[in-house]
């Protein structure tokens, strides 16, 4: 009898683990992919203790915001500056995080002395790409076999297909491409390696990325993944071409990551607008000031919701889902594209609280 009451106890106990809802996000996904963030320095240096606890307690991979961004790291032509992007590595080391590096070669937030001389004129092919290779290696080879992937080349492609002109296509030509990929290989021949760029549902964009991908595969150069940048919003875009870019680019036989992820819950800014009454349009496009509406706030968590279904889906091709920030209060989107614009595009609130919709995948089986 007592055996008996012994091995229903027992069961009763498994039974209630099995039960039992995850903790933490990365919890709830460790068997999908890895759930990540990107980190800005206050919650990196842990000066925002309670943000970057919630990294470390919910995330199982980070990325850098800012800090490792070219006039961030190498603000001058011999001279670096790795205090910061330090920081970030040994936090996402504590914490036995995937660390990704963000990112090696962008036209925006680039050194602005790089594609220049001393006398102010645009340098030559040659030595653009003695900088470039000399940046590349240097960090990261800095960061051999501790970042474990490495964002190389960064929305290089516009929507139409065609190449951005960016003073690496300029002064290098289209082979700054393969040039960047070569160099990262090089500086650390362990490291996965990616393209990241957004706007990535776009069929024309996706046909170029894919033959990006196809290019350098058949040069030999090393490519990894693609990373989708999830800048969403209410009415962008469009689920079924989003999936079909993913498809596209998991039949590359890459990786595929869903990277910079944040559905804004305003209405979309059209660039290009004529504004005929400033105040009005700042109202209109800052309409929640105080906090989301409940209609408001359920249609976002339904966007959510269909999205975070849809990476669930294809979990046997994504690698990552990495959020663009940790919580409301600290998201780029605020003050964009004016100030004082209030935005709710992340999965935890303004007071550090994880958001209903996501709880839900806490307690899915």
């Amino acid at each position: 009898m007592k055996r008996t009451l012994l091995l229903l106890a027992t069961a009763a106990m498994f039974a209630a683990c099995a039960e039992k809802p995850a903790a933490t996000l990365k919890e709830a996904f460790e068997n999908d992919f890895y759930i990540g963030t990107a980190m800005n320095v206050q919650q990196i240096l842990e000066i925002d203790k309670a943000e970057s606890e919630l990294v470390a307690h919910h995330f199982s991979a980070i990325v850098a915001e800012n800090c490792m961004k070219s006039e961030e790291i190498h603000p001058e032509k011999d001279r670096y500056f790795f205090d910061e992007a330090d920081a970030f590595v040994a936090f996402g080391e504590k914490h036995g995080m995937f660390i990704t590096g963000h990112t090696l070669v962008w036209h925006s937030q680039l050194a602005p002395w790089f594609p220049y001389n001393e006398a102010g004129e645009k340098v030559s092919r040659e030595e653009m790409i003695a900088r470039l290779k000399d940046h590349i290696s240097t960090v990261v080879g800095r960061y051999k076999g501790r970042i474990k992937g490495w964002d190389v080349v960064n929305e290089a492609i516009l929507d139409d297909g065609s190449l951005r002109m960016t003073p690496f296509l300029e002064i290098i030509g289209e082979d700054y491409l393969e040039l960047a990929f070569q160099f990262a290989h090089e500086a650390d021949p362990d490291a996965e390696l990616y393209y990241n760029d957004y706007s990535m549902a776009s069929p024309a964009k996706r046909a170029r990325v894919v033959q990006l991908v196809r290019d350098l595969k058949q040069q030999g150069i090393r490519i990894d993944g693609v990373g989708m940048q999830g800048h969403m919003g209410m009415d962008y875009p469009d689920v079924a071409e989003f999936e079909k870019s993913l498809l596209a680019y998991a039949a590359e036989g890459v990786k595929v990551m869903i990277t910079e992820w944040d559905i804004s819950a305003l209405p979309t800014v059209r660039q290009g607008a004529e504004i005929s009454d400033t105040v009005a349009y700042m109202q209109a496009m800052n309409p929640y000031p105080d906090g989301l509406p409940a209609a408001v706030e359920e249609a976002w968590n339904e966007r959510v919701r269909t999205f975070m279904d849809l990476f669930l889906k294809h979990s046997d091709k994504i690698s990552r889902v990495t959020a663009w920030g940790v919580t409301d209060r600290t998201s780029w989107l605020n003050n964009w594209p004016m100030p004082g614009r209030k935005n709710y595009p992340l999965l935890f609130d303004r007071d550090n609280q994880l958001k209903p919709v996501m709880q839900e995948y806490l307690n899915r089986e």
